[in-house]
């Protein structure tokens, strides 16, 4: 009889950022990529209309990184080397790291060249009882499965 194979859990993850694993992370989501597709119309040798579906431009979809927030200014003084236009000290490489039931690592996002395009914090409200998110999206140049 074949094993059957249990699907990820999606609260068993990790992020390193620049191989520095950043902890207490509550939600990641945007990991993805986006084929685009041409559309190249024309006629066969019967002169019947076809259409024939090319693909286009790569697209790496931006990595939103949501946490409670801490006492860390990390992404705050990340995004204002972007709006100082030092891109260059901005750009950081890392990874989204997926592990099993058992914590066993079974999968690996790693992102190339990204740079924060929004910090923020969550909703204030006087006398509320919830944690205060911090979120950042990661705007990025490739995506690799390893």
């Amino acid at each position: 009889m074949a094993g059957i194979t249990d699907p990820l859990t999606n609260y068993s993850f990790a992020v390193e950022i620049d191989d520095v694993a950043i902890a207490q992370f509550k939600e990641v989501n945007g990991i993805g990529i986006t084929v685009g597709v041409i559309e190249n119309r024309a006629n066969n040798h019967q002169g019947l209309p076809i259409l024939q579906k090319l693909p286009g431009t790569v697209k790496y979809e931006d990595i939103h990184l949501s946490r409670g927030k801490v006492n860390d200014k990390a992404f705050w003084d990340w995004i204002k080397k972007v709006q100082e236009g030092k891109i260059d000290e901005a750009r950081k490489n890392g990874s989204i790291i997926l592990f099993d039931l058992a914590h066993g690592e079974v999968s690996r996002f790693h992102f190339f060249q990204g740079w924060p395009s929004k910090v923020e914090i969550g909703k204030l409200a006087a006398g509320g009882d919830q944690v205060l998110l911090e979120s950042v999206v990661i705007t990025i140049e490739k995506l690799e499965v390893a």
